[in-house]
């Protein structure tokens, strides 16, 4: 199960939805592997804090709803440095910490220095090298990384001039380092 929230940013959140299914058709992922939360107190903004106890209740009722036992999230920036994509990892840590009997593995994926965020597929080596005889870490290397750049095109209200240039140089397109959450 793949949960998103809509956040419907500048009320574009049924745009949003129908563009994350263009892009899962894109991918091949079936639409009943997703589900998009419209929730009122998590809407999308700079200016929005999303509670982290409310987080916490949603995925905890997704991971017992859908038997789930591996959970992917941002780190603590973010990755872009996005106060929501920052709750959300709070979030997790929090339904983590609150439902430690469950055997539930969490990763979060690892923000990149500037230098490595833009070296694209350069990258792939710098996070294996890294990574090397770490446990805690996954790589994860995308063999295709034109389908990245053509699902995100498809996000037609958000595809503009600099996320182009994000998904053709940044080495997210290429392979991805996720670093073990321990509680």
């Amino acid at each position: 199960m793949n949960l998103f929230v809509s956040g419907n940013a500048d009320g574009m959140g049924s745009i949003r939805k129908d563009e994350l299914h263009q892009a899962c058709a894109v991918l091949r992922v079936p639409l009943e592997q997703l589900k998009v939360l419209d929730h009122p107190n998590l809407q999308d903004g700079f200016g929005q804090v999303w509670s982290h106890d409310l987080l916490a209740k949603v995925i905890g009722e997704e991971v017992s709803n859908h038997d789930i036992h591996t959970i992917i999230t941002f780190d603590n920036y973010g990755v872009s440095g996005h106060c929501n994509h920052r709750d959300v990892h709070h979030g997790v840590l929090k339904f983590l910490q609150t439902n430690s009997e469950r055997n539930i593995k969490a990763w979060e994926l690892a923000s990149l220095n500037i230098f490595r965020k833009y070296s694209g597929p350069i990258d792939i080596w710098l996070s294996i090298f890294s990574s090397k005889r770490n446990p805690s870490k996954a790589i994860i290397i995308n063999e295709q990384p034109w389908k990245s750049y053509k699902a995100m095109a498809q996000h037609l209200s958000q595809w503009v001039w600099f996320r182009k240039l994000f998904v053709s140089f940044s080495s997210y397109t290429y392979a991805n380092t996720l670093d073990r959450i321990n509680t």
